[in-house]
């Protein structure tokens, strides 16, 4: 028995992260075998029979795959504005100093602390005011808002690790300011970006607070399909959906994962 005591307490924090990993996992494992369902009515929290029919006609339910297409393109075009703008404010924080530059910092970490309504409606008011019609453009304006900050966290952490006597090295050997970018600090930086670039896509895809608040009558996200479904039965589709994209999720760090790893060994 002292054995078997001695050994959890030498193996605790791994028996407790991998508790931890099986409860945020379990979520998504259930959504995964209620995709395979067939339920009795409207809705699916109760398992009646085994069937692919959702999985061979995803885009059964009427207006599902237009919203999962409109959350995607606003997704990927914030996830790219978010990133170039934030990586642009990082290496500014991080590298050079001006006046106001604390105030700049405060001011990018504020909505990442601050409740995600009030800068719904604060976006809401200013588009009212500006007098712009709530659509598509507001949604991808208020994305880019929300994102910036997560991209900025991530690179500024990578650029502020990086070591600055390699880019002096590169120009010691007469590279221009130009190559010493595209060769030693962008590669040096790219796991930072790609980081924020992640983060950003899963934030603005799975966002229903701020969307809600600064969409139109005809722009109806996928989060906000789910939400309008949920009170008539939420359709099998949906979970086929997110299972759909946790296993590219999944997939996408695994991959990750393994060059990295290779890029170490043949290091």
């Amino acid at each position: 028995m002292s054995r078997v005591f001695t050994w959890i307490r030498a193996h605790l924090v791994v028996l407790a992260g991998l508790l931890a990993l099986a409860y945020l996992v379990l979520p998504n494992l259930v959504v995964l075998a209620f995709s395979f369902n067939k339920p009795v009515g409207k809705f699916n929290y109760e398992w009646n029979e085994f069937s692919t029919d959702a999985w061979t006609d995803p885009c059964g339910v009427a207006d599902m795959c237009q919203s999962l297409s409109l959350s995607l393109q606003v997704a990927v075009l914030a996830t790219i504005g978010a990133t170039v703008l934030g990586t642009m404010v990082a290496f500014a924080l991080a590298r050079y100093r001006f006046r106001g530059r604390s105030a700049t910092t405060a001011m990018i970490f504020l909505p990442m602390a601050m409740p995600e309504v009030v800068m719904a409606a604060s976006l809401g008011t200013l588009f009212l005011n500006m007098r712009i019609p709530f659509g598509f453009t507001t949604i991808l304006i208020a994305h880019i808002m929300f994102c910036l900050s997560f991209v900025v966290t991530a690179v500024k952490a990578r650029v502020m690790s990086m070591d600055p006597r390699l880019e002096q090295a590169a120009q010691d050997l007469y590279a221009t300011p130009t190559q010493t970018f595209l060769r030693i600090t962008l590669p040096l930086a790219a796991p930072g970006i790609a980081a924020g670039a992640l983060l950003s896509f899963a934030l603005s895809f799975d966002d229903f607070i701020i969307t809600q608040f600064n969409s139109g009558p005809t722009t109806v996200t996928f989060p906000m399909f789910v939400w309008g479904a949920s009170q008539r039965g939420i359709p099998v589709q949906v979970n086929v959906i997110g299972t759909a994209m946790f296993i590219a999720a999944v997939v996408l760090t695994v991959a990750g994962q393994w060059l990295g790893n290779r890029r170490k060994a043949a290091a």
